[in-house]
């Protein structure tokens, strides 16, 4: 690659926190002007590290990072921050601008980068007031604002329906400048990606691919299999010879020199066998058990639609900005629906407010468990890939990932009576769906829910539509 085309470069970069656990180590590698790259690896990898990383707010432990001259960079985070929720939409794009603008050049702006990313709200209106789909428009024309040459987005289609992750695409297709992207969503990566960036989570390296994310897919998945097959032939060889020296035995200096010989050549191919490439693990199965209750669970203030009982599923469709988010709150408050205090909800959010921040992961899980032993805790965290270092660690200090898997954690141990779900697949590695799909198709309580991932809402049987106009 050359060096007049790249404009950052990773050489040697490694990186640890404080607590001695190595994200990166000794990571290199390049990414080409106004080139499209799609970061991939499990949960807890370092893909929003590196982001982190190229915005300055952490520091390589070792090695360096080299950006062209002059380059600015910008990001869609998968959250707007807490701290900026209260603001108006125009106070929060000031946030973004260091410069004093005159107000009319700053409206001007905000209007044309909203233009951009087909969101047409006023500015007025208050950031944590606005849908999910919304969000997502704005944290993009957020980025956008300050005119960036590198483009970070993180995780860009949550919460946007069909329309909104059609109009992302043809925007990126279309944007001629360097963007690099963490997404779980392969249809949509595979539309515009040119490279690929894995993260290994247990050789803490990152390979570099050339090709769109299907290609690159496919690329590993072969060498894996090559990989594989290699080695196999390699064992069948070694254990041959093993069986060899066995029947040579020592019979005669010429047999045991020979024997001898055998045996360093053996551990020699030993040497030559290949690291296979783990893959990122898949949650293994599991159930999510229902509260046992006689009697009426949610009834909902809805004409047509007024009770839900065991094993009925409802689930509210509409654009986004038409309020479903809004409902399921108006739901949990009891304003737009009367649930039976004796219940326990299960609640997945958007932005995990059900989750206290301050906890540890092994609080949050404990706060929820009927069962309090230290290695029912531990034993359900492992099943959702939270190790023992992971629930040590706070909440607010996990990846997306990791806190949405702490979430179908609590709700395996917390045996939940009703479901109510606002948008459950986000922030989730796609190997977990199918898994959690079935989980949730399979519990026998009532449950709502809002998603507008087909691979997850065609899969759950016996649904009815609320649909929001």
């Amino acid at each position: 690659m050359a060096q007049e085309n790249t404009i950052i470069r990773f050489n040697n970069v490694s990186f640890e926190y404080s607590n001695s656990k190595v994200i990166l180590d000794e990571a290199n590698f390049s990414v080409r002007k106004n080139s499209k790259i799609t970061i991939i690896g499990q949960n807890g990898a370092g893909k929003s590290t590196i982001f982190k990383l190229l915005l300055n707010t952490l520091k390589p432990t070792s090695g360096t990072i080299n950006l062209e001259l002059g380059t600015k960079i910008g990001i869609a985070e998968q959250m707007v921050p807490k701290d900026k929720m209260d603001l108006t939409v125009l106070e929060y794009f000031k946030t973004a601008i260091s410069d004093d603008k005159q107000e009319f050049k700053i409206e001007r702006d905000v209007a044309k980068v909203m233009k951009e990313v087909s969101l047409n709200i006023p500015l007025t209106y208050v950031v944590k007031s606005l849908s999910g789909g919304q969000k997502a428009r704005l944290l993009l024309a957020y980025a956008l604002i300050t005119n960036p040459d590198v483009l970070l987005l993180d995780e860009p289609t949550n919460n946007l329906d069909a329309q909104g992750v059609a109009e992302l695409t043809t925007f990126l297709m279309n944007y001629e400048k360097t963007v690099i992207v963490i997404s779980h969503d392969a249809n949509f990566l595979n539309c515009f990606s040119d490279g690929v960036l894995n993260l290994d989570i247990h050789t803490k390296q990152v390979e570099q691919f050339v090709g769109n994310y299907y290609d690159v897919i496919t690329e590993i998945e072969a060498k894996l299999e090559r990989d594989r097959q290699a080695n196999a032939r390699l064992e069948r060889s070694i254990k041959q010879r093993f069986l060899k020296i066995n029947k040579l035995g020592g019979k005669s200096i010429a047999m045991s020199q020979l024997a001898r010989k055998i045996r360093e050549d053996i551990e020699a191919d030993k040497e030559t066998k290949v690291e296979i490439r783990r893959e990122d693990k898949t949650i293994p199965e599991f159930n999510i058990l229902s509260q046992e209750y006689i009697g009426y669970i949610i009834k909902i203030n809805d004409p047509i639609i007024t009770e839900l009982g065991k094993g009925m599923r409802l689930q509210i469709v509409g654009p986004n900005g038409i309020g479903k988010s809004t409902l399921l709150r108006d739901f949990l408050s009891g304003k737009k629906a009367d649930i039976n205090p004796q219940i326990r909800i299960g609640y997945y959010s958007q932005d995990f407010s059900e989750l206290d921040f301050g906890h540890t992961a092994y609080e949050s899980l404990d706060s929820v468990s009927e069962n309090h032993e230290k290695e029912v805790i531990h034993q359900a965290g492992a099943r959702f890939l939270l190790t023992g270092d992971i629930l040590k660690t706070k909440v607010e200090s996990l990846s997306e990932g990791q806190k949405g898997l702490l979430c179908y954690a609590r709700l395996y141990l917390q045996k939940p009576g009703l479901l109510i779900l606002d948008e459950p697949t986000n922030h989730i590695n796609f190997r977990h769906i199918p898994v959690i799909t079935k989980a949730i198709d399979e519990y026998t309580g009532p449950v709502v829910f809002v998603s507008h991932l087909p691979e997850f809402y065609s899969k759950i049987k016996n649904v009815r539509e609320l649909e929001l106009t």
